[in-house]
């Protein structure tokens, strides 16, 4: 059986898979960490979660795709808005998240910190209202 793509459900579920960065598979393919997903008391398909690392790259490659150019070369005020979006999807809980992130955006680990710290101390922005 294949991924019945043309079901409602995985068509809703499927941007929801990609922005994760993971992979819809056949449930009779599902392996040892794969979620499977059921719709009206049947197994409709599999949810392949991407591994810690490969997230983060994708998260990368999603932000590089949203800007339209490489994160290397977005201003620095719009680099420290890209951090705080990684800081909120866990990125700097992977191993050498700070790293990849400095590298991506063309920074060093030092500013990656800097930027961090300065969003801690400045708190999160107001709400308007």
């Amino acid at each position: 059986m294949t991924v019945p793509a043309d079901h409602p459900f995985v068509a809703a579920v499927t941007p929801l898979v990609a922005a994760m960065g993971g992979e819809l598979v056949p449930p009779e393919a599902a392996e040892g960490d794969d979620v499977v997903l059921s719709w009206e008391g049947r197994e409709l398909v599999a949810v392949r979660l991407p591994h810690l690392a490969d997230s983060l790259d994708h998260m990368l490659a999603e932000l590089e795709r949203r800007h339209g150019v490489p994160l290397a070369q977005l201003d620095r005020r719009t680099k420290q808005q890209v951090v705080r979006v990684l800081e909120t999807r866990g990125a700097f809980s992977v191993r050498h998240g700070v790293e990849t992130v400095a590298g991506a955006l063309g920074v060093s680990r030092f500013t990656i910190y800097n930027y961090l710290n300065r969003e801690a101390r400045q708190g999160p922005p107001a709400a308007d209202g």
